[in-house]
């Protein structure tokens, strides 16, 4: 790919212009930069002729950054830090594999975590550094090299291996129903409901497979998160339609009990996600190599 060197200012200038950005003064900046303030100065000036328009406001010897010079500082503090890591990376990657992974808060804590140690001692050689992420999200501006997604296998330009489909069960604090009659899914509509918003149709849906209209829009609580919507479960706001293996514990020690005998496998899934390009990385194919043998929907949680 060709592109303009005007398209591609230096990295000193870009620095200069961030840091004048973020400390808010040419001397802080140039403190930072090892370099004097008129250094500093003569790298704004450059990166202005450059990109042929004003960046800098100048009033006597007080440096300040245009509004549109603002912005594109914070565009280039991104740029910048994305180098920095993928600089670190590189380094690190002849003296150990290193992957990437980006998690589900809930799924990576109780199924992913308990198996790990296994692949520790197997790969001691592969560093695994994780993040959360709720959502799908684009690989080539995540510094991510595989992720745990939720829901179907259709990511563009990825490959993806199945780990386990999830199987829900209504529960609820025991306090809940103390005094009440729960024959079957009727008597929970009329409960309230707490509702996941990364499954926002999980309701309806469970309701319809046992062979209830329920309304569009049921009404109840809304949660970001598993773990939060579990303690809401526990402190009796509401039944929660939970993952089974997110709530096996809870319902053994009787802290939450399940309305309906039998869990229903929902439409997702959950599946280890790539982007197509690294395919061959080292560190990523000794991964779902050994999590392909992880990823039977039967496999029992470790105790």
């Amino acid at each position: 790919m060709t592109v303009p060197r005007k398209f591609l200012p230096s990295i000193s200038s870009l620095r200069a212009l961030e840091a004048l950005d973020r400390l808010g003064s040419a001397s802080a900046a140039a403190d930072e930069l090892a370099l004097t303030q008129g250094a500093v100065s003569r790298q704004l000036q450059t990166l202005e002729r450059q990109l042929g328009m004003e960046l800098v406001q100048r009033d006597q010897k007080r440096l300040a950054l245009t509004t549109e010079a603002q912005d594109y500082a914070a565009e280039i503090r991104q740029a910048l830090n994305q180098i920095v890591q993928s600089t670190l990376r590189l380094q690190a990657a002849p003296l150990a594999g290193t992957l990437n992974l980006a998690i589900l808060p809930a799924f990576g804590m109780r199924w992913l975590m308990p198996r790990l140690p296994e692949f520790a001692r197997l790969h001691p050689d592969v560093t695994i550094n994780m993040a959360t992420r709720l959502e799908p999200f684009n690989f080539s501006t995540e510094p991510f090299d595989a992720a745990i997604h939720f829901g179907n296998a259709s990511w563009p330009g990825t490959q993806s291996l199945l780990l386990k489909h999830e199987q829900l069960l209504p529960v609820c604090a025991p306090q809940l129903v103390e005094g009440r009659t729960i024959d079957g899914p009727k008597d929970i509509l009329k409960l309230p409901l707490l509702h996941i918003q990364t499954r926002s149709t999980a309701w309806r849906d469970w309701f319809e497979q046992h062979g209830i209209a329920a309304d569009k829009e049921l009404s109840g609580t809304i949660y970001d998160q598993f773990a939060t919507i579990t303690q809401a479960a526990l402190h009796g706001l509401g039944v929660a339609l939970m993952p089974d293996y997110l709530v096996e514990q809870d319902l053994a020690t009787g802290r939450l009990v399940a309305l309906h005998p039998e869990p229903v496998e929902t439409e997702g899934a959950y599946y280890l996600v790539w982007p197509e390009r690294k395919s061959n990385a080292p560190a990523l194919t000794k991964f779902r190599t050994w999590l392909a043998g992880k990823a039977q929907p039967e496999d029992p949680l470790p105790r």
